[in-house]
């Protein structure tokens, strides 16, 4: 009867330890790279046919936007903070923002 309760002890213990352990960051790539501090982006929902990007950094900034199979729409570098959106037809879109070596991936709609 002991016996079967040092299987059992060791066994939750063993399944315990693999729980933990799967909730441990594995160091992927994409989650070593940093982020853009203060990015903001705004109208959105877009209504009209620009939206602007701005964050705490003055560097420019590489824009891409995909429509939601993760086909690219349209590619544009910023030196402002304003970017042309007259091409993109209403709906849902994954707009990413590369600025240096920090990048940041943001859902956009278009009404």
């Amino acid at each position: 009867m002991a016996k079967k309760y040092f299987y059992i002890t060791l066994l939750s213990l063993f399944l315990f330890s693999l729980g933990a352990t799967a909730q441990e960051s594995k160091g992927f790539p994409a989650s070593n790279k940093e982020t853009i501090e203060g990015l903001n982006i705004y109208p959105n929902p877009a209504t009209s046919d620009r939206i602007y990007i701005t964050s705490k950094s003055a560097q420019s900034k590489e824009v891409e936007i995909f429509d939601v199979l993760g086909k690219k729409i349209l590619q544009a570098t910023l030196t402002g903070k304003e970017l042309n959106i007259t091409s993109l037809t209403p709906g849902v879109y994954i707009i990413k923002v590369k600025e240096g070596d920090a990048s940041a991936t943001r859902k956009l709609i278009v009404k």
